[in-house]
């Protein structure tokens, strides 16, 4: 039988390796110690029998015997470096040698041909994953999930998912938890046993708390070390316990494809975060079982209010002559329903900050944002209404919905309804499907009083407002007002605005007027740091869904927020994400300097030392530019904007002036 013809690769030229040296290099992806020895060259298995100790990073030394050994860098086995012959006295029977050849200079190593890839588990759960409709994974390959990485590596290849490697897990939770937020799908994050896993939590406590599906795959150290203390083990299954409504451990006997199933439906379902664990033997097991996929698994999600229900709130609304609408995130995917409703009874419509742009401001019955980052002028419709009508709120003490006012509140989760005090009418239904029943119920009261001229004259006064404050200026820096003046004139309609916490944000909530932006934060965790991991995320949107396809995506942070995760703007480099990021630099903490002197503490320890945050952009390859004086603004912005590619406009703003 005539042998099969060798592939061969090249790994090399002679010049690169010294005589008496051994350096790694890779054939395909088979690890291979090169060595050159005596004037002969050799190519071997790179990994000694005592735990893969890697021998082209040992050296040839001579041993105690005279001759000449490479020795293994990890535990100091010998090997001959021209046979891979051990010494002898123990039971390695040697490395294996690959075929090789020089010519013209260049080093080959012959291999066999390439074997077709052997299905394996994490192959299963990769296609149940693109089954059930994930598109994107965010991440950080490591030694403890290789089997699972080279699953989706190979998903990634067909061009069922695409993946965007992170500097920092918590980012890549954060960027998924964005992505859920906006998209209402799960997208996953991959991370190594340990602190890869345990680098996570913040993030995936933000989608939590605010309702995002997520789906967590953390790698996980071997089964059979398990418990006692092997490097970074812990358990995850603990660990994760209190963030995720599901999470499991990912063993050989599991059912794979069902696993991730339940999963993917807890995610998506319970909008929550779910978790698998992998250790890193059960990854590369062989697997013919069929992918799961979520035909048959999901019912409608329209839960219709009672007749009695309906019939009350219709009595109310028709009664009510200064009615109100709080439009909340909960809300943010029939927003249309609810302004549809306000318009046929004449009623304001103010957001919680969560929900702020789910009304453009541009609307006749916008009342802005209610609340500590709200407007004036929702503040005053919450005081005159005689009837709030509150649609997706969770009534955070943030927001302020007056509790002693009358109330309806509507909800599809029976928990939500009442959860901090009693209301006049707690609703169980479905948020649109109330607005559309309770529609041919209800029209503005015969008295009701014009709230639409109120409104106009409101919106008056706060902006002549906003124009005044304009003028402060105490040498330090510009105004916040200025600023938001100038991004609420050149921001696309239709952009996506990933803010985070801070003065920057109080200040964004009150002076930005949106016009159909979408705006997303973290809400109820309000952690520092997540704009620009959730900017990754909201681009990473606009390239999966055609819903969001074109969309510009422009962060805002203070100096604080920036620095959390200030090298992902490289992320955004390497993969051409065109996102501007508007950050404010004050060199302070200034919200905690604000909350210390209202707790009348001393300001202690918010001072920052920072970089030029623009000249970083530019070393970072994207686009950056400095503003300190306000004529600047809208110029820098609109450059920034219009740039193709990650773009940061640093703007030295005076803490005092929010």
């Amino acid at each position: 039988m005539t042998a099969e013809p060798l592939d061969w690769i090249k790994v090399g030229h002679i010049d690169e390796l010294p005589e008496g040296r051994v350096r790694t290099v890779t054939a395909r992806t088979t690890s291979i110690c090169l060595s050159h020895f005596d004037g002969q060259w050799a190519a071997m298995d790179n990994h000694c029998p005592h735990q893969r100790g890697p021998l082209g990073e040992g050296s040839i030394e001579k041993g105690s015997d005279g001759k000449c050994w490479i020795r293994c860098p990890w535990h100091g086995w010998d090997f001959d470096p021209l046979t891979g012959k051990p010494p002898g006295g123990h039971e390695d029977s040697g490395q294996d040698l690959y075929p090789l050849k020089i010519e013209d200079g260049e080093i080959f190593v012959g291999l066999e041909a390439e074997p077709e890839h052997e299905r394996t588990v994490t192959d299963v759960m990769a296609e149940t994953m693109v089954n059930w409709g994930v598109k994107r994974v965010f991440g950080m390959v490591g030694h403890s999930n290789l089997g699972l990485a080279d699953a989706i590596r190979l998903q990634v290849n067909k061009g069922n998912l695409d993946y965007v490697g992170i500097r920092h897990e918590g980012a890549a939770a954060f960027a998924a938890s964005a992505y859920g937020k906006l998209t209402g799908k799960p997208a996953a994050c991959l991370t190594i046993a340990g602190p890869g896993a345990t680098n996570l939590m913040t993030g995936l406590w933000d989608a939590k708390v605010d309702r995002a599906p997520v789906l967590a795959l953390t790698g996980q150290v071997q089964t059979q070390v398990f418990g006692p203390g092997a490097f970074q083990d812990i358990d995850l299954k603990s660990a994760f316990e209190a963030v995720s409504r599901f999470s499991q451990p990912v063993l050989s006997t599991s059912n794979h494809a069902e696993l991730m199933s339940l999963a993917l439906k807890t995610a998506i379902v319970e909008r929550d975060v779910a978790n698998l664990i992998f250790p890193d033997d059960v990854q590369t097991n062989p697997s013919q079982k069929e992918a799961g996929h979520p035909e048959g698994r999901m019912g409608g999600t329209e839960v219709s209010p009672s007749a009695g229900d309906l019939a009350k709130a219709a009595e109310l609304i028709n009664g009510a002559k200064r009615p109100t609408i709080v439009l909340g995130y909960g809300a943010k995917d029939i927003r249309e329903k609810v302004i549809a409703l306000a318009e046929k009874i004449g009623a304001p419509v103010m957001t919680t900050f969560k929900g702020k742009g789910l009304i453009p401001d541009t609307h006749p019955l916008a009342a802005g944002v209610l609340g500590r980052s709200g407007t004036p002028i929702a503040s005053w419709f919450m005081n005159e209404a005689d009837l709030i009508i509150s649609l997706g709120s969770s009534f955070a003490n943030h927001t302020g919905i007056a509790p002693y006012k009358p109330i309806i509140q509507v909800d599809f989760e029976r928990m939500q309804l009442g959860k901090f005090h009693p209301v006049t009418l707690p609703v169980w239904g479905e948020i649109g499907t109330f607005c559309d029943e309770i529609a041919t119920r209800v029209d503005k009261a015969g008295d009701a009083v014009d709230q639409v001229t109120e409104l106009v004259e409101r919106w008056a006064i706060w902006r002549e407002e906003k124009e005044t404050r304009l003028s402060e200026d105490s040498g330090h820096g510009i105004h916040s007002a200025a600023v938001f003046k100038a991004l609420t004139e050149l921001c696309p309609d239709d952009a996506i605005i990933p803010v985070d916490v801070g003065n920057n944000t109080y200040s964004f909530g009150r002076y930005f007027e949106p016009r159909g932006q979408r705006i997303l934060m973290s809400g109820y965790l309000g952690s520092i740091g997540f704009s620009l991991p959730a900017a990754l995320g909201a681009w990473c949107a606009t390239r999966d869904f055609a819903e969001y396809k074109g969309r510009k995506v422009i962060s805002i942070s203070g100096d604080g927020g920036f620095g959390q995760y200030a090298m992902e703007f490289t992320t955004a480099v390497k993969y051409g994400m065109n996102i501007t990021h508007i950050l404010l630099n004050n060199s302070e903490l200034g919200k905690i300097s604000k909350e210390q002197r209202s707790g009348e503490w001393p300001v202690w320890e918010t001072n920052l030392t920072n970089p030029s945050f623009a000249a970083f952009a530019r070393l970072c390859g994207g686009h950056g530019h400095r503003v300190t004086d306000s004529a600047e603004l809208s110029d820098a912005i609109r450059t920034a904007i219009a740039h193709d590619g990650p773009s940061l406009v640093e703007i030295v703003t005076d803490a005092d002036l929010v």
